[in-house]
């Protein structure tokens, strides 16, 4: 079975929220491995590597925003 929604990212390291805001899910920090692709466990989005490892640290999921420190 497909994944519902197919990402293709730079680096190997990648958070995900699910689609944000109150529709998503809490933020979890996925390693790719030498795989060069991980499914979320939340959401089943996949995140496929455009790049070799180590190429890049880590990502934010499109659609996962960094919230201000609030001040």
């Amino acid at each position: 079975m497909a994944a519902p929604e197919t990402i293709t990212v730079t680096s190997h390291r990648i958070a995900c929220d699910g689609v944000g805001g109150a529709l998503g899910h809490p933020r979890v920090w996925l390693e790719m491995g030498a795989a060069g692709w991980v499914d979320c466990g939340y959401c089943d989005r996949r995140f496929v590597a455009a790049t070799a490892p180590g190429d890049e640290d880590e990502q934010l999921a499109p659609g996962v925003y960094e919230r201000s420190a609030g001040h």
